[in-house]
């Protein structure tokens, strides 16, 4: 299986495990991370949802083969849609923990995460126009919010690779962690919450993301921005992984 689920000790994991393909993203895997955040969603026993991915990659992104084989639909239920839904309607923190590289949705799902972890050897990037591609995620609003106009044209027009501690700098991360206990660490800050009150954690986030639930709630005016076009470029997209972590497999 290329996305991995487990609950133990009141956390919800879910794990992306396609180490061979740099954990890209399939449309089966996003359908399949939508479902397990409504599981934990509505499993009592859950108090936290941990994301991670492997040992030196977190995701790639979208696996472009199969994002221009299969765009998302002209409606919200294409499963990339499920699972941002999924993931921003999670009233239960999410936490995740970024071990290597972070493309595409894998930096830009941290904006709705409620902490990231990430490693000393992370490398973030958002190489969205370099690809003939709109940013995702509502991130052309927040990211603005987070670091300021300025940065956030650096971030997503021209897609620049950035560290780990650039992340935790404008805001993005809580802390940089050694590659090896990035996950041990962002487990224990999830089983921090069975000892706390889960009603009150509840309208306490909700509070802390009122701020951007409207500019979610607009995705679907915008669903069409999202599907690949003529200038959608899978050669470009490889060199964005290159860019980031080195020769990719086919």
């Amino acid at each position: 299986m290329s996305i991995k689920t487990a609950t133990l000790n009141g956390v919800a994991t879910i794990e992306i495990a396609r180490p061979e393909k740099k954990n890209a993203l399939t449309a089966a895997m996003y359908q399949a991370m939508a479902d397990a955040l409504r599981a934990a969603q509505a499993d009592g026993a859950v108090r936290a949802v941990l994301i991670t991915g492997q040992p030196g990659v977190f995701t790639s992104g979208n696996d472009i083969e199969d994002f221009m084989s299969r765009p998302p639909s002209h409606g919200m239920d294409a499963p990339v849609f499920q699972f941002m839904f999924a993931l921003a309607d999670c009233d239960k923190p999410v936490i995740a923990a970024v071990t290597g590289a972070a493309i595409g949705i894998g930096t830009t799902m941290l904006l709705h995460c409620d902490f990231a972890y990430v490693s000393d050897e992370a490398r973030l990037a958002m190489p969205f126009v370099g690809l003939g591609l709109v940013p995702e995620f509502a991130s052309s609003l927040l990211l603005p919010q987070l670091m300021g106009q300025a940065r956030a044209a650096e971030k997503l027009l021209l897609g620049d690779p950035f560290t780990g501690a650039d992340a935790v700098e404008i805001g993005l991360a809580n802390a940089v962690l050694p590659a090896g206990e990035v996950v041990n660490h962002a487990r224990r800050v999830a089983e921090r919450f069975n000892s706390l009150p889960p009603g009150a954690v509840r309208e306490a986030k909700k509070l802390l993301r009122k701020p951007q639930a409207e500019a979610l709630r607009r995705l679907d005016d915008i669903v069409d921005l999202i599907a690949p076009s003529k200038d959608t470029d899978v050669e470009a997209a490889r060199d964005a992984v290159r860019a980031v972590y080195g020769p990719m497999p086919d």
